[in-house]
């Protein structure tokens, strides 16, 4: 099978010749892993066996697509958002709309005007994509776009002092994702569109549910429905415990719950595929913070094993992928044993990488 047909055929629950990967893998893994195969960091990827190819158009392109080599550097994005190093990921320095006024936050605007630059790297992915499957991430859409604007606590604060203003900047903050989301689909041949809203944290949401529902969801739902107006499958991501809203992330269209992070309450991937497996696929449920950067590869591979045979055994439904980007403290060994449970050995990828320098030689000639 093809890429693109293997997830098709895990979407629609029908038999795959294996599990469909999406690992998502920290770009210092993704250099070292690159080091050791032999070939440039934007192969590692195809090399060892990933199935979906895909990219960000919004905000999220400017926390994780720009990845600084020292702890310190930083830049300022098109939303006037300040990122800086620290460790091994970007985090927001600086809030544009820290602390304003109501006025200041409805004068503030969205980079429309930079629409063609948040594509390129879109444009380019679909040139690339081949027999893979092709996915578009518009996200962070809603609640984490604004607070990357005005800082967690002035949201959440001010969700329950101002309810008005804050609709009001989810409306505009959606209004942005959902226009990524239409130029998208009409530029590219697109499989799913991708949405993403982290909305709690290790142990709860981070409002309750009953508010996220009012205020929340609906702006959420018109994000989705750009891609179910086309016949897309939807993705939707969200890190932490958001069993308690996942029955209403069913309600509005999401077909792909990701990334099931199996450390935080309610969210075992065996529970949540009894429950919810009928009506969605997932994409996710091998720990990161623990099993990967600390278990053996044995341990790796039988863990995975047991994921898998549990979240396929109804005929599909599954894509796997680790519970948050693969850190770069996981060992080798360990990352071959999470491919080798999904039949994808060390040497097959070797075999690949070799015939790729083989290739490019040849196209030197």
């Amino acid at each position: 099978m093809t890429s693109r047909e293997r997830v098709y055929a895990a979407l629609r629950r029908e038999p795959v010749d294996r599990v469909p990967i999406y690992m998502w893998i920290h770009p210092d893994t993704v250099r070292r892993l690159g080091r050791l195969l032999e070939i440039p960091p934007d192969k590692v990827s195809t090399v060892m066996g990933d199935d979906v190819r895909q990219t960000w158009v919004n905000n999220n392109w400017a926390m994780e697509g720009i990845v600084h080599e020292k702890d310190g550097e930083g830049h300022t994005d098109l939303w006037g958002i300040r990122w800086v190093k620290d460790g091994p990921f970007n985090q927001i320095a600086d809030f544009p709309l820290a602390n304003a006024s109501r006025e200041e936050a409805l004068r503030y605007t969205y980079p429309y005007e930079h629409l063609e630059q948040l594509m390129a790297p879109m444009a380019s992915l679909a040139q690339q994509a081949g027999t893979e499957f092709l996915g578009c991430d518009i996200s962070p859409c809603v609640f984490e776009m604004t607070w990357r604007l005005t800082g967690m606590e002035w949201t959440l604060t001010e969700m329950a002092a101002d309810p008005d203003l804050l609709q009001e900047l989810f409306r505009r903050a959606a209004d942005f994702s959902v226009l990524l989301g239409e130029t998208a689909c009409a530029r590219f041949a697109l499989d799913w569109l991708w949405l993403g809203d982290d909305l709690a944290g290790q142990q709860s949401t981070m409002m309750s549910p009953a508010l996220w529902r009012e205020m929340v969801k609906p702006q959420l739902e018109r994000c989705a429905q750009v891609g179910k107006r086309r016949g897309l499958f939807v993705a939707f991501h969200s890190c932490g415990a958001i069993r308690p809203v996942i029955s209403d992330l069913i309600e509005i269209g999401i077909d792909v719950l990701n990334p099931i992070q199996c450390k935080c309450p309610g969210m075992d991937p065996l529970e949540l595929k009894r429950e919810y497996g009928q009506s969605l696929t997932y994409m996710g449920g091998v720990d990161t913070q623990d099993l990967l950067p600390n278990g053996t590869a044995a341990e790796v591979l039988r863990s995975t094993e047991r994921l898998i045979e549990g979240m396929t055994a109804d005929g599909g439904g599954y894509i796997l992928a680790a519970s948050h980007a693969i850190p770069p403290e996981t060992p080798d060994d360990n990352i071959f044993a999470l491919y080798q449970a999904a039949g994808v050995s060390r040497a097959e990828m070797f075999d690949r990488a070799a015939g790729l320098r083989a290739n490019h030689k040849a196209g030197l000639r």
